[in-house]
């Protein structure tokens, strides 16, 4: 489903009503009301700090982010599609895929951290991982469920395993990969946050747990997470945008 601008206009407006509210009550309830700061206070901090030290992190929380969905895709989409319309292959690799998918990827950060390092790799590999396994298993589904009558009529009129690749799985299946993206949008960002909550000194999930909330910045930690919630805003708009440029048809 395609979130139109307005929607996400009333759905921020609706959250910063709730969220003053809270921080009224919290006003009264909490001892501390400090740690629970009004949304105009955020705000201030935030677009204080989104040109300069806070803005920082957000890019290169975005480049690793969108790295990872970028490798995801290229790799999943034509492996899928593969998988799809080659029964033999689907049958081989099957048992694999059936295994490895319900795994929690993200038990192997450690490992993968100690393989490619604390820096960009293992944290874009991480989140690349997760969403190969997401993309691969939709598009491989989609590409199966093909009609075979839509097929024989393409070959019918000559077309080869490349042409039917290209006028026929990829275009059908890109719907799904779109939505996989959607749904993988919010695991992709919550990864995120996790990988970049230790052993590196960039990104918002640094900034948010080690220079804002180890320190007390309790303003400065709900301008962070302000910034990696519009950063998953941001990718779904990204993917909204695609599937009305690539499914034009629909």
């Amino acid at each position: 489903m395609v979130m139109k601008w307005r929607d996400a206009l009333f759905g921020l407006l609706a959250t910063m009503v709730i969220w003053q509210l809270l921080a009224w009550i919290a006003l009264i309830a909490l001892p501390t009301p400090s740690v629970f700061p009004p949304p105009t206070e955020v705000l201030t901090v935030f677009f204080s700090l989104i040109f300069g030290e806070l803005g920082w992190h957000f890019l290169v929380s975005a480049w690793r982010v969108i790295a990872a969905i970028a490798i995801a895709v290229v790799l999943a989409v034509p492996i899928g599609l593969a998988l799809g319309q080659m029964p033999f292959l689907n049958r081989l690799f099957s048992p694999l895929i059936y295994i490895a998918y319900p795994i929690p990827k993200i038990v192997f950060l450690p490992i993968i951290m100690v393989l490619l390092g604390a820096k960009d790799a293992s944290k874009i590999f991480i989140i690349s991982l997760i969403l190969f396994f997401q993309i691969l298993v939709v598009v491989r589904d989609e590409a199966t469920q093909l009609r075979p009558e839509l097929i024989m009529s393409v070959r019918s009129i000559g077309a080869g395993r490349l042409a039917l690749y290209r006028f026929v799985y990829l275009p059908a299946t890109i719907p799904a990969v779109l939505t996989a993206l959607r749904v993988s949008v919010g695991t992709a960002i919550a990864v995120l946050f996790f990988a970049e909550s230790f052993a590196t000194t960039s990104g918002l999930g640094y900034y948010i747990l080690i220079e804002a909330w180890s320190t007390l910045r309790y303003p400065e930690m709900y301008a962070g997470v302000l910034a990696m919630s519009l950063l998953g805003l941001f990718l779904y708009f990204v993917i909204d945008g695609l599937e009305k440029w690539l499914t034009a048809w629909k």
